[in-house]
């Protein structure tokens, strides 16, 4: 299988959410290029070919230009799949590339298992597995569904430009307000569990949080209690994600719990019963109360 990866540059650099691209391709077993209009000194940290069309012609963004250069990357690498972030960029172009190449599209990916892709629906309560029926397909992925995956400096190649549109002209970011927290891009996730007791005791794994500059998370009964508001909540009804470190505090193991953070690449538990289902993913299981164990450890790392 061969995969053709775009990414987006935004505010000055190539956006984390490109070597989300590459992880999943890795770990599909996917041969890849990438494609990403950019500045054409920009540098990828991906072990491959990336073209690069020179965004000083269109700026960051025209649909029917940026189309028109993936259409003919499509056509020079012969991709079994298009892969997309699910965001702004992602779900405007992907389906104009979808019908231009008469291809099945799936948005939102979160997964796959034996060739079929993972997507969440009824508003993320459930999952279901689709296969496009066509030779080639268009994905977009679910951010912080998988885990960056950065190496060498890429490749480049410049990707000339056919036709230019002058019907459309970008205007600029307009950044939307804030509404609640963005686990999706944290590097550390310290999250609170409702083995935490009460209300107050949120406190103490925040300071973890802190102490380790991580975000604070949260699990569905922590939300569901009102604890915590649902912009912190991980979980197929909340966020999926994948951070280079994963606390879980006071958290059973639901499943449901599970599938939004087991792709972390270092799970650390902390429970006091000993058989939490949360153990088989954790890579270190700590056994203890966390009202005792959280406080000491906050402390040493603070020191």
């Amino acid at each position: 299988m061969k995969a053709l990866l775009v990414g987006e540059y935004k505010n000055g650099h190539i956006d984390e959410s490109f070597y989300e691209l590459v992880s999943f391709a890795n770990s599909i077993g996917a041969s890849s290029v990438g494609f990403i209009v950019a500045p054409l000194d920009a540098k990828p940290e991906y072990d491959g070919k990336v073209y690069i069309a020179d965004i000083n012609k269109s700026k960051d963004y025209n649909p029917k230009v940026h189309k028109d250069l993936i259409l003919k990357l499509v056509e020079k690498e012969n991709p079994d799949v298009v892969i997309f972030s699910h965001s702004s960029y992602g779900w405007d172009l992907a389906p104009r590339l979808a019908a231009a190449l008469k291809a099945g599209q799936v948005s939102e990916v979160i997964g796959v298992d034996n060739g079929e892709y993972i997507v969440p629906f009824c508003n993320a309560k459930l999952r279901r597995k689709v296969k496009p029926n066509t030779p080639k397909a268009v994905l977009t992925l679910q951010s912080g569904a998988f885990a960056p995956l950065k190496n060498n400096t890429a490749q480049i190649e410049p990707l000339d430009y056919t036709e230019e549109d002058a019907n459309l002209e970008f205007q600029g970011y307009e950044v939307s307000e804030k509404t609640g927290v963005d686990l999706t891009k944290a590097e550390v996730i310290v999250s609170a569990g409702r083995g935490v007791g009460k209300k107050e005791n949120i406190e103490i794994v925040r300071s973890l949080a802190k102490a380790l500059k991580g975000e604070l998370g949260a699990s569905r009964p922590v939300v569901d209690a009102g604890w915590l508001d649902g912009s912190y909540q991980v979980g197929t009804t909340g966020q999926t994600v994948a951070p280079k470190l994963y606390v879980a505090c006071g958290i059973s193991g639901a499943i449901q719990h599970l599938a939004g953070m087991k792709k972390s690449n270092f799970i650390v538990a902390i429970n006091k019963d000993k058989d939490a289902p949360i153990a088989e993913v954790a890579d270190v299981f700590v056994v203890a109360d966390l009202l005792e164990f959280i406080p000491v450890l906050t402390s040493k790392l603070t020191k």
